[in-house]
């Protein structure tokens, strides 16, 4: 069966898109549920998902398993998966890695772009890699079935996360640097052995991710999603959009600062264009993301390959990724 899968969104939720997921035929989609977020205050978010899903059971439903994805399809619904991009969620209590999987999370990154107790994150000066604490979390994690991501985390850190994971790892939204060289974006070597160690990539359709920014075409976008394949496998590699639709520019103040600093980081932008930038023509919303199919096939993906791209290989590595791992 072929899936449409997003692996990752930090959308402005509401009905309407709810709707604009179930008009695209998405399947799942990991959202993002903390950006610095404290504990507590994560809670607070999930109880606001709660609502929705009792709102809205016939658009969208809570998934905690690669079979919901399955169900998802069969029951015309999307199955939605937690993630948060920053650790801040589970503050300095490791012991808060298994109850925040019991309530949902299914990803988390080490870091966003900041060093944090467990990582460095890509916009330091010095990347130390994995700290003491770092290497007990990412031990929890493959032990409970959560996945780590390590989007905004620097390349020593991603190194020793692929090194140190006994379950293989995500960079659930960025594209090669050596297609664009943004900061958030990876070097080839570090796709090459994300992809060895049988990790996932989701390539980003952010437009600060992108070759060109906003004016990025769809051939462009997907000639790139072919390399990313040779680089990390077939079968490694899917979309993570980013996709923050119906956000205010407020929002991107948040995401770059926290509580951090009083003054404003503007991390990939700029102070002439400190906001959302503007999606390519080809990507709006949900509904777009079937069309994306036909610029991996243009690119010259085969049709197993393209498929596996759409949502395929992410449902295969939900299934690697989420179980509890067994005691020997």
């Amino acid at each position: 069966m072929t899936y449409l899968v997003d692996g990752l969104q930090y959308a402005n939720w509401s009905e309407k898109i709810f709707r604009q997921m179930r008009a695209g035929g998405v399947d799942a989609v990991h959202v993002t549920i903390t950006y610095h977020e404290t504990f507590r205050e994560t809670v607070l978010v999930i109880e606001q998902w709660n609502r929705w899903f009792e709102q809205f059971p016939d658009l969208i439903f809570q998934g905690r398993t690669a079979d919901d994805i399955r169900r998802a399809r069969e029951t015309g619904r999307t199955a939605i998966f937690f993630g948060s991009q920053n650790p801040s969620c589970i503050e300095d209590d490791i012991g808060l890695v298994e109850v925040m999987h019991t309530l949902g999370l299914r990803f988390m990154q080490l870091t966003y772009n900041n060093q944090s107790l467990l990582a460095s994150g890509c916009y330091e000066d010095d990347d130390t890699g994995l700290t003491r604490m770092g290497r007990q979390v990412v031990a929890e994690m493959n032990r409970v079935g959560m996945v780590v991501d390590m989007s905004h985390s620097g390349d020593r850190s991603t190194f020793e996360a692929i090194e140190h994971s006994t379950r293989p790892i995500t960079i659930s939204h960025a594209n090669p640097s050596s297609w664009h060289p943004a900061l958030r974006n990876k070097s080839d070597d570090l796709l090459r052995a994300l992809g060895e160690s049988g990790g996932f990539l989701g390539l980003s359709i952010y437009p600060h991710h992108l070759k060109d920014g906003g004016r990025c075409t769809l051939q462009s976008w997907c000639d790139m999603a072919a390399r990313a394949v040779d680089l990390v496998g077939a079968g490694q590699v899917g979309i993570g959009s980013d996709l923050c639709q119906d956000q205010p520019d407020s929002i991107v103040e948040w995401m770059r600062v926290g509580r951090w600093t009083k003054a404003m980081d503007y991390g990939e932008g700029s102070a002439d264009n400190a906001g959302f930038p503007p999606m390519p023509h080809w990507f709006h919303d949900n509904r777009d993301l079937a069309g994306i199919r036909a610029g991996l096939l243009a690119a010259g993906l085969d049709e197993s390959t393209t498929e596996g791209v759409m949502g395929d290989n992410w449902f295969a590595f939900f299934e690697q990724g989420f179980g509890a791992q067994s005691v020997p």
